[in-house]
């Protein structure tokens, strides 16, 4: 089973470093939160019972007289007044005796939240007690309960203020890491593009760019490096396997395409609609080549094979493609002929091609014929079909030429 279709999705190297980054700025700032409010509410307990502790020796200083001169109405009447400034919730007022004398308490209006009532009673388990004094002499006590709501209040908007900050801050943390990476990424992201179009399309020719980071850098140097190898071989690869393609598809003594190679043509050529319209196969056999062979040997006979594909070039240029089979065989695709009349005509002409003598490069020369055989390719449907029609008629006019050569001897005779 194919693992790239049974495998998940894996995550780009971008977003798991961005991944990393906002886990890593997460964990940091909660920390940061976290020690922050502890820090704050350790610094609000000792604020609050301080400020609680200023706020309870001014009061002793206005209710001294009310306690001196016994008046419990006074003693009141400040307390409500101080009271309703909302710096405590219930004021209690002893005289000496530890009696109550005086007191004031919030209405159930101000009832605060549970969580700021544990807030305070976390803050101010006990009322805040002070001595009220005369003539260095204790005339009474006043006890006062923090305010619920007051610290509450306070409390929240201070966790949401500094809650506000971290959140902000790590906003900016997380867009200037995600900038910073950027170069990261897009080092990283030109690296894979080459190693991908080398390894997909294999265009060795791509390089790794120059890259800042020193680590990147050196990995494209060495890679690059290993690049020019890679197409020094993939040239040499190319170039030997054209060698061994022309040598597989050609005939090593006359440089004509083989029987291979001709195969494969004629067979694409039948299969091709359009240009079976207007092709047709010649099939050429030398008539007087074993004479030549047993006469001055196959050097001489090479020499003729070697003309022989030199003239058949010669006459069919760039329209025509010239092969040869094997021996003293070879045949010659026509493309662009459209009757039978117009290739008589150039078997015509290609006999009178291979008429003149041919140098055996020995000081002396010598004369071949080649039977020419044709087949229409419009006529056929099957490459069988054509190759045993032009076979057969070669064979015909080999028969007509052995047997009028026959005939002349007879006659000379």
């Amino acid at each position: 089973m194919n693992k790239e279709i049974t495998s998940a999705p894996r995550p780009t190297f971008k977003r798991t470093l961005r991944r990393i980054s906002i886990i890593s700025v997460l964990i940091t700032m909660t920390l940061i939160w976290l020690l922050l409010c502890i820090a704050s509410v350790v610094t609000l307990k000792q604020y609050a019972q301080r400020n609680l502790e200023l706020t309870s020796a001014t009061m002793s200083r206005s209710l001294e007289a009310a306690l001196v001169f016994n008046d419990a109405t006074a003693a009141n009447e400040a307390l409500v007044s101080l009271g309703k400034q909302g710096q405590f919730s219930a004021a209690e007022l002893l005289d000496r005796y530890d009696h109550r004398f005086a007191s004031w308490s919030m209405g159930p209006n101000d009832k605060a939240d549970p969580l700021s009532q544990l807030a305070s009673q976390w803050l101010f388990p006990h009322p805040i007690r002070q001595r009220i004094w005369h003539n260095n002499l204790p005339i009474g006590e006043l006890h006062l309960t923090a305010r619920d709501s007051l610290i509450g209040h306070f409390l929240w908007t201070s966790l949401a203020v500094l809650t506000g900050c971290l959140l902000f801050a790590s906003l900016v943390a997380i867009t200037i890491t995600r900038a910073l990476h950027n170069g990261v990424v897009t080092a990283l992201q030109n690296i894979t593009d080459v190693v991908h179009d080398v390894r997909t399309n294999r265009n060795f020719s791509r390089r790794v760019s120059e890259e800042r980071i020193d680590e990147f850098h050196r990995f494209g140097q060495d890679f690059n490096s290993l690049l020019d190898e890679m197409e020094e071989w993939q040239l040499k690869l190319q170039a030997k396997n054209a060698q061994l393609m022309r040598t597989a598809m050609h005939d090593p003594l006359t440089g004509l395409a083989n029987r291979a190679a001709f195969r494969t043509r004629i067979a694409a050529l039948m299969s091709d609609s359009s240009a079976r319209t207007n092709s047709a196969l010649l099939f050429l056999d030398g008539d007087d080549f074993k004479r030549i062979n047993d006469t001055w040997g196959h050097a001489a006979g090479d020499c003729v094979l070697i003309e022989v594909a030199r003239r058949m070039v010669e006459f069919g240029g760039e329209q025509h493609q010239s092969y040869r089979l094997g021996g003293d065989e070879f045949a010659i695709i026509l493309y662009g002929v459209h009757s039978e009349h117009e290739v008589l005509r150039l078997c015509a002409a290609l006999t009178q091609q291979f008429s003149p003598s041919y140098d055996l490069h020995n000081g002396f020369s010598s004369r071949m014929s080649l039977s020419i055989g044709f087949a229409l390719s419009w006529q056929h449907h099957s490459v069988e079909a054509l190759l045993e029609q032009a076979d057969r008629n070669m064979y015909l006019v080999k028969h007509q030429r052995s047997k009028n050569h026959t005939v002349e001897r007879n006659t000379l005779c």
